[in-house]
C-alpha cells in the first residue's frame, strides 16, 4: 500500500454531527480525523466499526468506509473484517457501555488474539444515550435513573481489563486534550497488533464533571502523569515532581530522581501504573502504559492459508459443500 497524504478535510463526512452541544466527543473526532490523515492510508483503505451508544454515531461523521453495527458486538465484526481483509486499517469506536457490558465477552477475546485492530473507548461513566444509566464504569455511590439511591456496583477499570486481556498495546487520553488524543493514536496506528486506547469523555447531560478533577488543564498537571516512552515519569505545574517505584510501591520524588518509563519492560509496572487510580495521594495515569510486540491473529490466519495453498493449491467451495460429511436436512 503506497502512503497517500490526506488531511483531516478528507475525512469529514458530509452527515450533520447530532451529539449533544458541549459533549467530549466532538474534541474526539477532531482529533481522530487529524490523526488519521497521517498515518499514510487511503480512506478506501479504513473503515471504523462501532457499536450502539452515542459514541458509535462515529461511523457516519468520518469520510471512509464504516459499519455501525450492534450492540457490543463491533470488536467481533472487526476481527472478521480485519481477517479477511488484512490490508485494511480497521478502528473500532465504543463505549464503556457498549465494550465492557454486552460487549465484554468479544473485547476480552479479541484483545487475547491480538487481533491488528485499533480500539477506541469512549469512557464517561454512564449510558448516555438511553438517557442516564448507570455503566459498567460508574463509580460506586453514583446515583443516576437506575441507582436513585447510588449504584452499589464496583467499577471496571478499563485499563486493568485489557492488560490481564492481553492487549499488546495499552494506553489512556482524554477528551479536554486534543493534541495527547491524537499522539496516542498515531502511537496505536503505528502499533503492529491490538491497540486499546481509553479515552476519557464528558457526558454534559447525564454525567458531568465525571473527570474534572483530573481532566480541566490546571487539573491534568497536577493530578495526572503522562506515560511517555523513554521519558521521565514527571508530573506538577512545571514538573517539578517525579514518581520512583521501588518493589512494588510507587513514592513522590523531585523531578531529578524520577524512573523513566519503559512500557515494553514487565507489565507489572503497567499494573502499578493503572493502580494508581485508586491512590488520591498520587496522580492518574495518562498515556502509554504498555506496548510491546506479539504474533497477531489475522497473521497467523493469512500465513496459515497461504502456506495449506502453497501445498494444496485454491480450495473448491462446491467441492468443500458436497463432501461424503454434508447432508440435506428435510
Amino acid at each position: 500500500m503506497s502512503a497517500v497524504q490526506l488531511t483531516p478535510k478528507d475525512l469529514k463526512s458530509d452527515q450533520e454531527v447530532r451529539w449533544c452541544p458541549g459533549c467530549g466527543d466532538y474534541a474526539i473526532l477532531n482529533a481522530t480525523q487529524a490523526a488519521l490523515a497521517e498515518i499514510g492510508v487511503p480512506r478506501e483503505k479504513m473503515t471504523i466499526i462501532s457499536g450502539i451508544g452515542c459514541s458509535s454515531r462515529f461511523p457516519y461523521y468520518m469520510g471512509c468506509y464504516g459499519f455501525h453495527s450492534i450492540h457490543g458486538r463491533a470488536a467481533a465484526i472487526a476481527t472478521g473484517t480485519k481477517t479477511a481483509n488484512p490490508d485494511l486499517s480497521v478502528w473500532v469506536v465504543t463505549g464503556d457501555g457498549d465494550a465492557m457490558s454486552i460487549g465484554g465477552n468479544h473485547l476480552i477475546h479479541a484483545m487475547r488474539r491480538n487481533v491488528d485492530l485499533k480500539i477506541l473507548m469512549f469512557n464517561n461513566q454512564i449510558y448516555g444515550l438511553t438517557k442516564g444509566q448507570y455503566s459498567p464504569t460508574s463509580p460506586a455511590g453514583l446515583k443516576t435513573k437506575t441507582s436513585p439511591y447510588g449504584s452499589v456496583d464496583l467499577p471496571f477499570n478499563p485499563i486493568n481489563l485489557a492488560l490481564g486481556s492481553g492487549a499488546t498495546f495499552v494506553a489512556r487520553t482524554v477528551d479536554t486534550n486534543p493534541k495527547h488524543i491524537k499522539s496516542t493514536l498515531l502511537a496505536a496506528a503505528a502499533h503492529k497488533g491490538i491497540a486499546f486506547v481509553e479515552i476519557w469523555q464528558n457526558c454534559v447531560i447525564f454525567n458531568d464533571g465525571a473527570w474534572k478533577d483530573w481532566s480541566t488543564k490546571d487539573a491534568r498537571a497536577e493530578r495526572t502523569i503522562d506515560l511517555q516512552p523513554g521519558q521521565p515519569l514527571v508530573f506538577g505545574k512545571d514538573n517539578e515532581k517525579g514518581l520512583r517505584i521501588s518493589g512494588g510501591e510507587v513514592e513522590v520524588v523531585a523531578a531529578a530522581d524520577a524512573d523513566v518509563w519503559d512500557p515494553t519492560t514487565a507489565a507489572p509496572l503497567a499494573y502499578i501504573m493503572a493502580y494508581l487510580d485508586e491512590r488520591e495521594d498520587l496522580p492518574h495515569a495518562l498515556g502509554i502504559f504498555r506496548q510491546h510486540d506479539k504474533p497477531t491473529y489475522d497473521g497467523a490466519v493469512k500465513e496459515q492459508i497461504d502456506s495449506l495453498t502453497a501445498k494444496k493449491g485454491k480450495g473448491d467451495l462446491k467441492k468443500l459443500i458436497y463432501t461424503k460429511d454434508a447432508w440435506q436436512v428435510g
